[in-house]
């Protein structure tokens, strides 16, 4: 009822143009809010047989052992004992003290090394350094000298939450604090201070190599391949927008595609911000506003085809109501104008895909180069021409009249259903479908740029053109 009330103003008679599909996709996202139902929420099935949970249960057991489970265990346990040997080279009563800072705040997960090493070491100084002027206000007032710890267990809780310091920085901070406050009978406090110093960038020292023998591959490097995994997710996720077909299966696809998207998403921007932190020493300096600018386009393609999954899901819901003959000519007119908008951004993506593995132009150029004289003096002629045409990349004028054209079959569909509900869910439905493909074809055009400038920081020698470089990939 109160949708109905919602959508009573919309005026289904006026010629739908694409000046109106902003106004018609604000109008289908308040639609989304005030839904009693979410289509999104699935009951569970609580009465599955215990057989399929006892499998669940050791698929999951199996899955814990594995490289990616045991590799950090390997690498602490390593550090670890690198660490008590060196320090203990040092200074065998102090050893144990090298070790602690490996051990504090220790992730599973890949995380900037230097960038941890350095707010470990911070913290770890500033911590000292405070509790050594803790012993020498209190030195007269020993049974008291803990008041000290008050203020400072404050501040480290404020470090903690920064993005400065964080978990490791803060935690460090506060240990080294504790240490030199809470011994008592230890010999001096600044002498035992210098050495737990010393200690800790043993620690640490230790902790780096292992990371660097372990994991050799810069985040920077890792960055261009998880760049090509997600692009190819995003084009895989573009690729199952459909309206024909099966709706559970099409819808189904849609959603896999588009998690395993945001995972893709999620681990590039880990990488990036990894590699923004990581020191640059003798290789190129990293580009992170470039990836940054790339990582929002991503963003918002995935808020696109979020939306447009909510459009086909709706869209699917109301066709049940309608004639199955219309429906049927209704899909087989507007697919077609959908598969070239839809075929417009996979391809683009495809050639960004292909065009983001290109580690040097230079080599490419030597490769196309060689390969052509080959082909010359074998065949007496080249055989290999490369035209820089806009192969794999949208023709705007085209993506304009393509939409036009569905917003006009759209018009012309819904005149032929008699029910108003029904046709102001369509045309609501398949106008948002539009727009959104219309923002995936803009954010392309971001994501293009995005590239070539990644693309002409690492070759500044050589004027990028991407569509010279895709055509040189295929003609080799």
């Amino acid at each position: 009822m109160e949708n109905k009330k919602f959508l009573q103003t919309l005026q289904t008679n006026t010629r739908i143009t694409p000046k109106y599909l902003p106004s018609l996709f604000f109008v289908f996202c308040l639609k989304l809010l005030i839904q009693t139902k979410s289509s999104s929420k699935h009951a569970l099935n609580h009465d599955s047989p215990k057989k399929f949970v006892l499998s669940k249960i050791w698929q999951n057991s199996v899955n814990t052992i594995s490289k990616k489970r045991l590799m950090p265990a390997f690498k602490c346990a390593l550090s670890l004992g690198f660490a008590v040997l060196f320090g203990s080279i040092y200074s065998k009563e102090n050893a144990i003290w090298s070790g602690l800072p490996v051990a504090i705040s220790f992730a599973s997960a890949r995380e900037a090394t230097f960038k941890v090493a350095n707010i470990k070491a911070q913290g770890t100084v500033l911590g000292t350094v405070y509790g050594v002027i803790g012993c020498f206000v209190f030195e007269k007032y020993v049974k008291i000298r803990f008041i000290s710890l008050l203020p400072w267990f404050i501040f480290c809780s404020f470090l903690r939450q920064s993005k400065m310091y964080g978990q490791a920085g803060g935690v460090s901070a506060v240990i080294g604090a504790v240490l030199i406050l809470g011994r008592k009978d230890f010999g001096t406090p600044s002498d035992f201070a210098i050495a737990r110093i010393v200690e800790t960038f043993i620690g640490l020292s230790c902790s780096i190599m292992v990371d660097i023998l372990l994991q050799p591959t810069r985040a920077s490097v890792l960055v261009k391949s998880q760049l090509s995994k997600t692009l190819r997710a995003l084009r895989e996720c573009v690729g199952s927008i459909k309206i024909t077909g099966s709706s559970s299966g099409k819808l189904v696809i849609l959603e896999e595609s588009l998690n395993k998207l945001k995972h893709n998403l999620n681990e590039l921007g880990k990488l990036i911000e990894e590699a923004d932190v990581e020191p640059d020493f003798w290789f190129l300096p990293f580009h992170s506003s470039c990836y940054g600018k790339l990582r929002v386009s991503f963003s918002r393609m995935v808020d696109f085809l979020v939306f447009g999954g909510h459009a086909i899901r709706l869209l699917e819901k109301k066709s049940e109501k309608m004639e199955s003959k219309i429906w049927k000519e209704a899909v087989v007119k507007l697919e077609s104008d959908l598969k070239v908008l839809r075929d417009a951004v996979c391809s683009g993506i495809k050639c960004f895909e292909e065009v983001s593995l290109v580690k040097s132009l230079a080599v490419l150029e030597r490769e196309y180069e060689k390969r052509k004289s080959d082909v010359d003096l074998e065949m007496g002629k080249s055989e290999i021409v490369c035209v820089n045409q806009r192969s794999g990349f949208f023709d705007d004028d085209e993506m304009k009249e393509s939409e036009i054209s569905f917003l006009e079959k759209l018009s012309g569909i819904v005149g032929d259903i008699t029910k108003e509900e029904v046709k102001n869910e369509v045309i609501l439905s398949l106008s948002s479908l539009v727009f959104c493909m219309d923002g995936l074809l803009r954010e392309s055009k971001e994501i293009e740029k995005g590239i070539k400038e990644i693309l002409q920081w690492e070759n500044p020698s050589v004027q990028v053109d991407l569509h010279g470089i895709v055509c040189k990939m295929h003609a080799l």
